[in-house]
């Protein structure tokens, strides 16, 4: 009709992201990443390792501490810096463009659709156990998984944070229910000694500890995942901080209670010896019908621990997009929504032929995959290191949160971060995977990243500077390497 104004519904792909992302959809998002698998496994390790009970739990709270530590720095570079891009944003700002892109590839071909894929893995291993679908069921029900979580997430970031917030509820219930299992023991004589029967006060050696803190950090791991969210965090000044602490608090509060379930009711020497140490527990506490009950709370977790990747993980490939204009098509923001569509498809994609690749060689995709660990651990620790090369290239900049006792913790966490790369590096180092030593793994990975920056290197600066206050969802600055 003549002077109707039509209003078209065509999302805007060059959008940015706004703040819609609530205080508690944060927690969900750092708590459903960390706590993955990992608690139903490590804990037997740990215990093996730590000697006695008291430095078993010494080890998790220190894991706990280190935690916190590591995220009061990425605290500062969060709220001084609120990017989409994550620690791809820092590294560019502190080393320029070379080093993030290698830190973008890395993520994007290992470390982010890796662990979607083996997440996806675990999820149809386990679900297999309650549901069988044939011989090939544990990758049907990954890529499933991976399809079902990428539609979700397309839908928006409101309705994959919400998803979130129930994923989480139920993984902490299943915890949770670990806890009542270790509590029925309280006042049984059976529990009692099982508990207290067959150990020894003896110190771990100083390797055997070390060793023990690689698992306990390797299970905390996820929590700086959170800085993903901080351009579409409300608030992000306050509750950047508020989601870090209160999730890690949380996470280390029931890795203590469910480490003491497990000692409680199976004893030291009874969690080393488990090879599936929560389905133990809860057939001592409730018989054997709970095989059915982990399968199922396993399930749950690798389901939260994947859906919060995929909502991080797409974020660097988008601010790639934004950095890179021969990669701009992976840019694009679906403003109506609130997600990267572009970035999210993928991501999606990748991971599905990382699951097809899996189904072919088997468990030799889990070490692979496992094997590229030192890769992570180099970022982290250069991300580390950028408190203190941006304090000094920025010093002028506003700065609403400064991690306390400068520069005592971001040295602390630089230090565990070294060692964890020391750590991950020995142990690659003494692996083999067809036949060749599983170290070339990582750098095969930085190489071809190498070949891939060599390409796109000549297609021009930055598509738009950077402005992280004005522009939250703004591009890396111009730093050339």
């Amino acid at each position: 009709m003549p002077g109707t104004v039509t209003r078209t519904l065509r999302p805007d792909l060059r959008g940015e992201p706004r703040a819609v992302v609530n205080l508690h959809e944060a927690i969900a998002i750092i708590v459903g990443i960390v706590i993955g698998a990992g608690i139903f496994k490590s804990p037997a390790l740990v215990a093996g390792m730590a000697g006695s009970p008291g430095w078993m739990f010494a080890a998790w709270a220190l894991g706990g501490l280190v935690s916190l530590i590591g995220a009061l720095c990425y605290a500062e570079l969060a709220t001084t810096y609120p990017h989409v891009g994550g620690d791809y944003h820092f590294l560019h700002r502190a080393y320029g463009r070379s080093v993030s892109f290698l830190f973008a590839w890395a993520r994007f071909s290992v470390i982010t659709t890796g662990s979607i894929a083996l997440l996806a893995f675990v999820f149809g291993d386990y679900l297999s156990q309650v549901w069988p679908l044939g011989p090939r069921s544990p990758a049907l029900y990954a890529a499933a998984a991976i399809v079902v979580l990428t539609w979700v997430n397309l839908r928006g970031i409101k309705t994959s944070a919400g998803a979130q917030t129930w994923f989480t509820v139920l993984e902490v219930v299943g915890l949770l229910l670990i806890v009542v299992a270790g509590l029925s023991f309280l006042g049984d004589a059976t529990g009692a000694s099982a508990a207290t029967g067959d150990e020894t006060a003896s110190a771990p050696s100083l390797r055997a500890f070390g060793m023990a803190m690689v698992f306990v950090l390797l299970t905390y791991g996820g929590w700086n995942e959170a800085v993903y969210i901080s351009a579409e965090l409300k608030d992000e000044r306050r509750n950047m901080v508020r989601a870090l602490v209160i999730s890690i608090i949380t996470i280390t509060a029931l890795y203590l209670l469910v480490t003491w379930a497990y000692w409680r009711g199976l004893g030291l020497g009874g969690m080393a010896k488990s090879e599936a140490i929560a389905a133990d527990l809860l057939r001592v506490a409730f018989g054997d019908t709970s095989a059915v009950l982990i399968a199922i709370m396993v399930a749950i977790a690798a389901l939260t621990s994947m859906n919060a990747t995929m909502i991080v993980g797409a974020r660097t490939s988008f601010a790639v997009g934004r950095d890179w204009p021969v990669l701009s098509r992976v840019g694009g923001w679906d403003e109506l929504r609130g997600t990267p569509v572009a970035a999210l498809l993928l991501q999606g994609a990748a991971a599905l032929l990382l699951v097809a690749i899996g189904a072919v060689v088997g468990g030799g995709f889990r070490s692979m995959v496992e094997f590229t660990a030192p890769v992570f651990w180099l970022f982290f620790l250069l991300t580390g290191l950028s408190v203190f090369v941006l304090r000094k290239r920025e010093p002028h900049i506003e700065r609403p949160f400064k991690v306390p006792l400068y520069p005592l913790l971001p040295l602390i966490f630089v230090l565990v971060c070294a060692y964890m790369l020391w750590s991950s590096l020995s142990y690659v180092y003494s692996q083999e995977l067809g036949g060749l030593n599983a170290a070339w793994i990582g750098v095969a990975v930085l190489a071809i990243g190498g070949g891939l920056l060599l390409l796109v290197r000549g297609s021009g600066p930055p598509s738009h500077e950077a402005q992280p206050r004005a522009n939250r969802a703004g591009s890396s600055a111009a730093v050339e390497a």
